[in-house]
């Protein structure tokens, strides 16, 4: 045999005899199947989380305000926040957790978005007729998605938000634990949700105004269509084969009175106070304000969306 094949004989033999040690040594190309470590925490992975559709992780860092201001709000919690800069503009108890009343809904429209159904037809069952605020729908109608979510925001009802969680695969305990994984897909330590609603008796439920600043970025950032109900005014929902017409109005959130208001939504129950989470888009900037347990939501709302506008350099709206 020549030197040359002789070499290249015993090179390749040697290669063949190292690779099959490799194979049969190494536990990466062990024949029992190996565990694989996601390096996402267990929250931010899919297989161990259905709700991570969309990764948008976001983590604010609120500053403290340990000096005194002109706002003294009498809100339990409050926080001001301009998204276009990431400043924090007010902050008063931000991480304290309270109730939230229809507050709840913001994440009650997030699921539903996320997870709509394919066929786009939602059935009133009686069961979902809960609570004071209503669309009042009737048992047995068919809506759409949008139609709903349009009585979910405005009217704040919470037979929409039962209709949305009843028609959810699995029913209504499945949308629940849908609500629980988003919260915790986007790092919401500090709330629990107990009913789609928010209405108070039925379970223990709570958020901080950090929490609600970040679910509220994230639903208007990710869902065009809840920033477009949200800024909406007033809609009628035209009558179909399959329900009656519906007229509605949103006269609680500064729509008409602060100009560059675009919604969000506001809550109450006794539990909870008035609450209220507002958007504000106005010379350049981008600012959520939220309030928990207010004595005046409106006017508490206005004097601290002027005061973080002044404290940005810009000179607030003229307002009613």
């Amino acid at each position: 045999m020549k030197p040359a094949i002789w070499l290249l004989s015993v090179t390749v033999l040697f290669f063949f005899t190292l690779s099959f040690a490799f194979w049969v040594f190494s536990p990466a190309f062990s024949k029992e199947p190996q565990e694989v470590v996601s390096p996402l925490p267990s929250y931010l992975s899919l297989p161990k989380n259905d709700q991570v559709r969309i990764l948008d992780f976001w983590k604010p860092l609120i500053e403290s305000f340990g000096g005194e201001t002109e706002l003294a709000p009498t809100t339990k919690a409050a926080l001001l926040f301009d998204l276009s800069s990431g400043k924090t503009l007010f902050e008063k108890e931000a991480t304290t957790r309270l109730p939230m009343a229809s507050l709840t809904k913001i994440m009650t429209a997030i699921v539903a978005l996320e997870n709509p159904k394919r066929d786009d037809r939602y059935l009133v069952k009686g069961a979902d007729l809960v609570g004071e605020d209503s669309m009042g729908i009737l048992p047995g109608e068919v809506f759409s998605l949008e139609e709903l979510l349009y009585g979910l925001m405005l009217r704040s009802g919470n037979d929409a938000a039962e209709v949305l969680a009843s028609n959810f695969p699995g029913g209504r305990d499945a949308f629940l634990r849908a609500m629980t994984q988003k919260a915790q897909a986007l790092g919401l330590s500090d709330t629990k949700f107990s009913n789609p609603s928010g209405l108070q008796g039925d379970g223990e439920q709570y958020t901080t105004a950090a929490d609600l600043l970040v679910m509220t970025r994230y639903a208007l950032e990710n869902f065009p269509l809840f920033a477009k109900i949200a800024a909406t005014f007033s809609h009628e929902i035209q009558s179909t084969p399959t329900h009656q017409s519906y007229y509605m109005e949103n006269e609680t959130n500064l729509l008409t009175s602060y100009p560059g208001v675009k919604g969000v939504k506001t809550g109450f129950t006794p539990e909870a106070g008035m609450c209220l989470v507002t958007y504000l888009e106005y010379d350049g900037h981008r600012i959520v304000g939220v309030l928990l347990n207010s004595g005046n939501r409106r006017q508490e709302m206005k004097d601290m969306l002027d005061y973080g506008l002044k404290e940005l350099g810009s000179t607030p709206p003229e307002h009613s």
